[in-house]
């Protein structure tokens, strides 16, 4: 597995570092957590980013 941080992945799909915070679970990105508490730090799974990006693709008629 290779991870991107949340500065890395707001970059990737163009979102802000609050909306990830405050939207990632509920848009259905998988969050891992490194450490406990308040010094955790969240990452993402790149190929997990990759997919979840093509899921929301929508298809024009």
């Amino acid at each position: 597995m290779r991870f991107m941080d949340i500065r890395e992945t707001a970059e990737y799909l163009n979102v802000s570092v609050s909306w990830l915070y405050k939207n990632a679970t509920s848009s259905g990105l998988v969050v891992y957590r490194f450490g406990a508490g308040v010094n955790s730090k969240i990452r993402f799974d790149v190929s997990e980013i990759e997919a979840w990006v093509k899921q929301q693709r929508v298809v024009g008629k």
